[in-house]
């Protein structure tokens, strides 16, 4: 066995089975101590708290990604009967209802018509145009906190940017992005490790009272259509369909969801990685170039996401591991991006490297669909957080959220 800071001992290379509480402090404070000792025993193996086989390799994770054996959808080759699962919670019937149309869980042809409606709005030279407007806003918000003596960096700037960017390209007024939030952060909670009934009940009202809201303003844009890209969703067509309204309920919320709580960890995670690196941050952004590639290295070395599952969607043995239809494998997104085999000195920060890569964003067809608006956002906050407040510190010891799958800060709190 490999000792490791989970005492007796975390990571049985023989067996290649592995124990790490994600509920543990001392585990989702520091994943890292523990992937390092995954890397070197066994980077394919059967994490016992989940019950299921995990992938931290960098090469296994982006291929497992890519491949088409794998879903993130199973009942649509297999029945609840078959697999032995239990039928859904009639408690969480609204949050259901909210993932069944979403793009991370549909599997082809329906992802396939979905994307293809929603991903026009998402691509790199459409997204360019909203740079002058994430400067404003990343100003606006230093404007607002820059006369205090020290603030919560999270609530005060990674936060809202990124709400108020996609609510605007929604077509949703800017000052609902704090109730979006709250319905966001809500729902989100579903996603961890040893969800409680109080927590499902409550997702489930959040769920139920964005849709309402959202039932609302489509039933506007069909009265008066805008520029914007609910009324978009609602009138594109592909092979002469378009997308119901429970589509696009479903994708709206998923584009908030996701669209923003990536980019929210990212900052946060990042601004910590840049200010405890040593490295003078003006150096970092001293070129679009380099503001490019420091992003990037924030993406890699501490992960917004750290982990993905997929279904077996047949019968299968990857790497001489047997898996049957409907088993589920987690991609350790964080752990991969971690990967002494792929990356020189792969635990230390380094804007500079140059085999700079990651897997934060996903791969294949569910690499994520705002990839180039959250790399914009990021470039621009780090960017202008800097260039504002050049004596940027950190006021107290940062701590993360108890999340494990979404790895970000609970509070960043900095004085300048």
């Amino acid at each position: 066995m490999l000792d490791t800071p989970f005492r007796p001992s975390a990571v049985d290379i023989a067996n290649r089975r592995a124990h790490a509480d994600p509920r543990d402090p001392a585990f989702f404070q520091d994943p890292y101590a523990f992937y390092s000792a995954v890397h070197a025993g066994s980077p394919a193996f059967f994490w016992e708290d989940y019950g299921h086989w995990c992938f931290a390799g960098f090469r296994q994770v982006s291929a497992l990604l890519r491949d088409k054996r794998f879903g993130r959808q199973i009942l649509h080759v297999a029945t609840r009967e078959e697999l032995g699962l239990p039928e859904p919670k009639a408690h969480t019937a609204h949050f259901d209802l909210t993932e069944k149309y979403s793009l991370l869980t549909l599997e082809p042809p329906a992802h396939t018509r979905l994307r293809t409606l929603v991903n026009r709005a998402f691509v790199s030279r459409h997204v360019e145009h909203l740079r002058p407007r994430i400067v404003a806003l990343a100003n606006e918000m230093i404007d607002s906190f820059e006369g205090q003596d020290s603030v919560d960096l999270i609530t005060a700037f990674a936060a809202p940017i990124p709400a108020i960017v996609i609510a605007e390209m929604l077509g949703l007024p800017a000052a609902m992005a704090p109730q979006l939030l709250n319905w966001s952060n809500r729902m989100v909670a579903m996603y961890m490790f040893g969800v409680t009934e109080d927590i499902e009940h409550d997702a489930n009202r959040a769920s139920f009272d964005f849709m309402a809201y959202l039932r609302g303003v489509i039933d506007e844009r069909r009265k008066a259509p805008r520029e914007d890209l609910l009324t978009h969703m609602l009138t594109a067509e592909h092979n002469g369909t378009r997308l119901t309204d429970e589509e696009v309920i479903s994708t709206a919320i998923l584009l908030l969801n996701a669209g923003h709580e990536a980019t929210v960890h990212t900052t946060g995670n990042g601004v910590k990685s840049i200010l405890q690196s040593g490295f003078d941050p003006a150096s970092l952004f001293a070129s679009d170039a380099q503001a490019a590639a420091t992003v990037e290295e924030c993406l890699r070395f501490d992960a917004p996401l750290h982990m993905f599952t997929r279904y077996a969607l047949s019968d299968l043995e990857y790497e001489g591991i047997a898996f049957k239809k409907g088993d589920t494998i987690g991609l350790m997104l964080g752990a991969a991006n971690r990967d002494p085999l792929r990356f020189d000195d792969a635990n230390s920060f380094d804007p500079f490297r140059g085999d700079g890569a990651n897997v934060s964003f996903g791969a294949g067809i569910h690499f994520c669909i705002g990839a180039p608006l959250a790399r914009i956002e990021l470039q621009v906050a780090f960017g202008e957080l800097f260039r504002r407040l050049p004596n940027l510190r950190i006021a107290e010891e940062p701590r993360y959220n108890n999340v494990y799958h979404f790895h970000g800060l609970e509070r960043l709190m900095v004085r300048w």
